[in-house]
């Protein structure tokens, strides 16, 4: 074998540990807090947890698996991962770059809010009875884009927080991968496991905790027999993982050679899900003492979103004795999910544009940082920021992540052939083996999974306008959106990677394998890209 070109090592996470606290963090993110709580809950209860069970260990599971095995295995961002696989394949990965170019945009300014409201909370500013009018009229001062169209009038209460939530993730992010990225979750998801379960602590001791807790778990078993039960199940466990839009691709990609894959998928897989259920256990405790303060039942007062975040807990915190403590602990925790979960989204574009690019990791970061801070700020703290965040995330999550993920699936698993040669790389190094089963999970039932809940989203937006927003403003913030995400991918994939880049990707993953290991296994020890892919690499 050739003699490798000297080329600068990858960073890498400094341990196992490390790894799984930073995939940890990133799928604890804001909708484990106010989202699972209320879709389990309309999706049947206690019954809700069969679906629920199903989708993590039939697609949830098999995806993480398969984002780590390509992350690691071609030992890259998510577009040079995507081109090891096979260079046209690259912009696949460019696709989830700009799919964490858009969320990381408005997902500045939700954890920019909940820093706010751990200050308000301390001190109950938004005062008993005024929540809901507090936090749009007040706070947002939101104004509807249908009668003044896009606002350019700045909330200061919003603009200074969003800048310092962007100050602090660019020196997380500058300090790097193991300084920056790994120092940080090993400080915030210790933190924000026992602010939650002391919040969760708190919740219970409240009158009415039981109620919101039977209404939570009783289980409603004809809800089984509805496909859109089901449907909801994947689609949350699809988001919830951090699957399918380059994080744990770009994650698995710093891992040391002989990482148990598998094993750290589980870990992260569970333990993502059992804050999800922690997190239930808390919002309900908490709405069933609100149903009761209010002399109404618990379906009177669940939500979920920005109104369970921002207009209910404020009024819980409002009513209960010692409030301002579970608000602090409440928005204190949502504070620290978002940062977590916002590097690892930074860590996508940045990763991938040193790769592609072969810049430094600070320019790389403060080239990419300060530009996205700026668009945050310009769209996000005006008076029409709700309106342009909630059509944002409504249709990226929808025809971004979905659908790239259907496609990924589609050209691994058939186009390319990959999954028998991913599935022997994640069982050369984990504790637990993968076979023809997690084939079929993710060449076929994904696949079919993915595709209904992409229809079903197509006709459903097709058939009326989203949340009654005007036809110019949803063909720039929703379907323009899409149409950019796609077009941009493929237009980032024909930008030449710098001679620096090119040499990596000629040998540098090819380094990472022990040599000796592989020695008699022709396979895959000529792992490298073939030449009819590699020649004339970035030209």
């Amino acid at each position: 074998m050739p003699e490798p070109t000297q080329t600068p090592q990858r960073e890498t996470f400094g341990s196992r540990n490390v790894f799984i606290l930073s995939a940890i963090g990133s799928a604890v993110g804001l909708g484990n807090i106010w989202r699972f709580p209320y879709v389990a809950y309309e999706g049947g209860g206690g019954a809700f947890l069969i679906p629920y069970l199903c989708a993590l260990l039939t697609a949830g599971i098999p995806l993480l698996f398969l984002d780590y095995a390509i992350g690691h295995r071609f030992r890259g961002s998510a577009p040079l991962a995507f081109r090891r696989l096979h260079r046209a394949a690259e912009p696949l990965g460019w696709w989830q770059v700009l799919i964490c170019v858009v969320i990381a945009v408005y997902y500045a300014v939700i954890v920019a809010w909940a820093g706010m409201y751990t200050w308000f909370s301390a001190q109950l500013t938004w005062g008993a009875g005024n929540e809901n009018d507090f936090f749009f009229v007040e706070f947002l001062k939101s104004a509807d884009v249908a009668k003044v169209g896009l606002s350019a009038e700045f909330v200061p209460q919003v603009g200074l927080p969003l800048i310092a939530v962007w100050l602090i993730v660019i020196i997380i992010m500058a300090l790097g991968v193991k300084r920056g990225i790994g120092r940080a979750n090993m400080i915030l998801m210790p933190l924000l496991t026992l602010m939650f379960a002391v919040l969760v602590v708190q919740a219970l001791f409240l009158p009415g905790a039981l109620d919101g807790l039977n209404a939570f778990f009783t289980p409603n078993w004809e809800a089984l027999a509805d496909p859109a039960v089901w449907a909801s199940a994947y689609g949350h466990i699809f988001f919830s993982l951090s699957v399918a839009f380059g994080i744990m691709v770009t994650y698995a990609s710093y891992l040391k050679r002989k990482t148990d894959l598998t094993g750290s998928g589980l870990v992260v897989a569970f333990a993502n899900s059992g804050f999800e259920i922690l997190a239930g256990i808390g919002v309900f405790a908490a709405l069933g003492f609100m149903a009761q303060a209010q002399g109404t039942d618990v379906s009177g007062v669940a939500t979920s979103g920005i109104g369970l975040a921002f207009v209910a807990f404020p009024t819980i915190v409002s009513q209960a004795t010692g409030g301002s403590i579970i608000g602090v602990l409440f928005f204190g925790a949502l504070v620290f999910a978002g940062v977590t979960s916002l590097i690892s989204i930074l860590e996508v574009i940045v990763a991938a544009l040193q790769d592609k690019l072969g810049w430094g990791r600070v320019r790389t970061t403060l080239i990419v940082s300060i530009p996205l801070a700026v668009i945050s700020m310009a769209l996000f703290s005006t008076t029409t920021a709700l309106s342009v965040l909630d059509t944002t995330d409504a249709f990226v999550n929808a025809f971004g992540i979905m659908a790239v993920a259907l496609v990924a699936v589609i050209v691994v698993a058939w186009v390319l052939h990959r999954l028998p040669q991913l599935q022997e790389h994640l069982n050369r190094r984990s504790s637990f083996r993968v076979g023809l089963l997690w084939r079929l999970l993710v060449g076929v039932l994904a696949p079919l999974v993915l595709g209904y809940l992409l229809i079903t989203e197509l006709l459903t937006k097709i058939a009326e306008p989203y949340s009654g927003y005007p036809g110019w403003f949803l063909g720039v913030f929703g379907w323009g959106m899409v149409i950019t995400l796609v077009i941009g991918g493929v237009l980032l994939s024909l930008v030449p990677w710098s001679r620096r880049s090119r040499a990596k990707d000629d040998v540098g993953y090819d380094d990472f394998l022990d040599q000796e290991e592989y020695a008699a296994d022709p396979e895959t020890t000529s792992i490298a890209v073939p030449a009819a892919q590699t020649k004339g690499a970035g030209a």
